[in-house]
């Protein structure tokens, strides 16, 4: 686990950055370079992207310190925004833990104000957990930390600059939207 520190420290590259210098033939065929070159701008932008991301992480890490939340809560959090009011049950498969134990979490979220435990209207059984207000701000404000100074980043583009990035954003999320979803994890055999 120690190991996983090394792809984020300042200094070392896990991507190969471009040379300026001579690079030695390896492959002559037009379409082995164009594959290198395509590898090679692939790499330069996840590059760019995770020094991106340095720059931005005090402001993102900020709202997600200052919450006090546990990893476990911030899951259950997350998981409420994303899918929106669970049962109790189905939460409790989708953070990996027991009824009980989730009942504890849930306890804890609920003295904070940020998540609310409800009967569901046709099974009395069934609780039913889901964000409060003060919950779905908190995670707003995390998901969304940073977006002043990305804002301002932006703002010192020219207008042909911004396009480009827009054209390149519009690029991503179409091919994000067309990826299916991951498949669930099979259920674990007792």
């Amino acid at each position: 686990m120690h190991d996983a520190n090394k792809w984020f420290s300042p200094g070392f590259h896990w991507y190969r950055p471009r040379s300026d210098g001579p690079v030695p033939a390896i492959s002559t065929s037009q379409e082995e370079r164009a594959v290198g070159e395509k590898e090679q701008l692939i790499a330069d932008i996840m590059g760019a992207q995770i020094r991106l991301e340095h720059l931005f992480a005090g402001d993102r890490s900020d709202p997600l310190f200052s919450s006090h939340l546990t990893m476990s809560q911030l899951k259950i959090m997350l998981l409420l925004a994303r899918h929106g009011t669970i049962a109790g049950g189905e939460l409790a498969r989708m953070v990996g833990v027991g009824a009980a134990a989730l009942s504890g979490m849930i306890d804890r979220l609920v003295v904070q104000e940020l998540v609310t435990r409800t009967e569901d209207v046709h099974d009395r059984r069934v609780r039913r957990i889901g964000l409060t207000r003060a919950g779905t701000e908190l995670i707003d404000g995390i998901i969304t930390a940073g977006a002043t100074k990305q804002r301002e980043l932006l703002s010192r583009l020219s207008a042909e600059e911004l396009a480009i990035v827009a054209q390149a954003m519009e690029l991503l999320l179409r091919e994000a939207a067309a990826c299916p979803p991951p498949e669930p994890e099979p259920e674990p055999e007792d």
